[in-house]
């Protein structure tokens, strides 16, 4: 068998670079990568694995294409991407392939059966940001390897340009535009029903996703500002920036999205551990000693995500708890549903949100 990869797929390889980075959207980019390579090197499945900044994998996603013959006997493709946002189970095998990518930082293959098991990595800033894989009956030919590592290497440069854009200049965050973008991921996973999968890859027991947003703000921040001025102010918020990275799960989103407010995202089963992560964060805050200000606290306000509600809506709603939490003195956490059942809230109507 030929394993060279034909010159006509050149023409579709320029195509679908040029598709690649006319989008605007990381996560939408991660996807068209293995949509374009998974038709170059001949293979049905292909696999994306994301690493955040201690190595571990915090994203996959699947790229299925499967034929389909309709009832005229005519053959079609149908392609399916599958994300999953909290991984909690990877096959030994692909775990045992990729700490190999890792420490050689360089593809590396494992033979399974009578396939083979390819890995190639992604590097970012001199550091191995997450894996390529692929399975097929055969290894890679020096033309398929040149391909692979030019596409990802166009893949890896133009991330990081958008990741740039899509972040905070101040904090490092994700900025506005970003949690826009993430509304419609988060949205889905919440409306996919819970699934089993079991298959080669070994991927079983994937779950519904349960996911939970909060409006936090730092109290008093004006105050800040006009005491010690907005250097000080800058560098107290960059300081919590910081700080609630570090509390936070790698898997959770956080975003400042104006001024001393941000938005966070997590993955928690019910509200009690939603609570419990968001908690830690403001005593996290509050029991940090602060340069020149000693002292700072944080109110945070949180719903669940819905998918009959609209992002504005969940947003209306944590604000909302966010606004009544400092109407009692600041410095706690409320969960929306909790002031509803109590009466607190006459309805579920959201209002327009007006973070402050």
């Amino acid at each position: 068998m030929n394993n060279e990869v034909p010159g006509t797929r050149f023409h579709g390889l320029l195509g679908n670079l040029g598709k690649l980075t006319s989008i605007r959207d990381t996560e939408l980019v991660e996807q068209s990568l293995l949509r374009t390579l998974g038709p170059l090197i001949n293979v049905l499945d292909t696999e994306l694995y994301r690493l955040d900044e201690s190595q571990t994998v915090v994203r996959v996603i699947y790229s299925h294409r499967s034929k389909v013959v309709d009832s005229d006997g005519g053959a079609r493709l149908v392609k399916r991407i599958e994300e999953i946002t909290n991984p909690s189970d990877i096959a030994p095998e692909v775990m045992a392939l990729t700490s190999n990518v890792r420490l050689l930082r360089r593809p590396c293959t494992r033979r399974i059966g009578d396939e083979y098991m390819i890995a190639y990595p992604l590097l970012g800033d001199g550091e191995v940001r997450g894996y390529f894989l692929f399975k097929r009956d055969r290894e890679v030919s020096p033309a398929e390897d040149t391909i692979i590592r030019g596409v990802l290497e166009v893949f890896s440069n133009y991330y990081a340009l958008l990741d740039i854009s899509m972040r905070d200049r101040l904090t490092g965050l994700l900025n506005r535009q970003a949690l826009e973008n993430s509304f419609d991921r988060i949205w889905t996973a919440v409306s996919r029903p819970a699934a089993v999968i079991d298959d080669d890859l070994g991927r079983r027991n994937v779950p519904s996703q349960t996911y939970w947003l909060a409006v936090i703000d730092i109290d008093h921040f004006k105050r800040i500002n006009d005491t010690y001025g907005h250097m000080v102010g800058d560098e107290i918020l960059l300081l919590v920036a910081r700080l609630m990275t570090s509390i936070f799960r790698s898997t959770d989103l956080l975003y400042r999205y104006g001024g001393e407010e941000f938005v966070a995202i997590v993955n928690a089963e019910n509200s009690e551990i939603a609570r419990a992560i968001f908690e830690r964060v403001r005593l996290g805050i509050a029991g940090h000693h602060f340069p020149r200000i000693d002292s700072l606290t944080m109110s945070i306000g949180f719903a669940l995500i819905t998918p009959n509600l609209l992002p504005v809506e969940v947003l209306g709603r944590a604000d909302r708890s966010l606004y009544q939490a400092k109407q009692d003195g600041r410095n706690r956490t409320y969960d929306y549903q909790e002031l509803v059942d109590a009466g607190i809230f006459k309805d579920v109507d959201y209002a327009e949100p007006e973070l402050f």
